[in-house]
Formats: structure tokens, C-alpha cells, sequence
């Protein structure tokens, strides 16, 4: 009998971004209304969400950037959240609020 290894498919991953809100907080409530459970829709749920308040052990202070946390059960499981029709719809709520960088990493079993 052939063992297949499914360590790959089965990994975890995070999308972890950095926000700078350009805007009032209050006007982002739309857009953090609704992404959560979109994400959850491909698996996601919050890891960290508006982390500021961040510890620095070693090296350069943090930015004071929002710092938000999702995990979902792969990577490509965060490709299809993002690039969703629900997702892209939604990302028009955040124009012109924020300046935001967003990584996807994957994790370990």
C-alpha cells in the first residue's frame, strides 16, 4: 500500500497586512464588517485583528501600522479569497481609506 503525503495540502497559511488608516476609523467599518466573514467563506478566520499593540523584542520598532492576521487552510485557500468576485466587491469599500501591504505565508505542519 502507497502512502500519500498530503503535509502541502493540509498546511496552513496566513495572510497577515499592515493597514494605515487615511481616513476617520468609523469609515472603515464597512469594510471590517464584511471581510471576516468573506474570509471565512475560504476557510479564514482572525488570527490578529488591529493588533498596535506590538512588542518589540529585537530590531527596529513597529511602524505603529494596524496589524490584522488571518489563517486559512492553504494558500491557495487565500488565493481564492482574494481574488474572489465577494472579495473584490469588497476591497472597493477600504479606496482611498487606507494604504495597506498584505503577504500571504505559508505555515508548518
Amino acid at each position: 500500500m502507497t502512502t500519500v503525503n498530503t503535509q502541502a495540502e493540509t498546511m496552513s497559511a496566513y495572510l497577515i497586512v499592515q493597514i494605515k488608516l487615511l481616513a476617520d476609523r468609523h469609515q472603515l467599518a464597512p469594510y471590517r464588517d464584511a471581510v471576516g466573514p468573506c474570509a471565512a467563506k475560504f476557510g479564514g478566520r482572525y488570527i490578529v485583528a488591529g493588533g498596535v499593540d506590538v512588542e518589540t523584542l529585537e530590531g527596529k520598532q513597529h511602524d505603529g501600522r494596524s496589524l490584522v492576521i488571518f489563517e486559512f487552510p492553504s494558500v491557495e485557500a487565500i488565493h481564492a479569497f482574494w481574488m474572489s468576485p465577494d472579495y473584490i466587491a469588497i476591497k472597493k469599500l477600504r479606496e482611498g481609506l487606507v494604504e495597506l501591504d498584505a503577504w500571504a505565508v505559508r505555515g508548518v505542519v
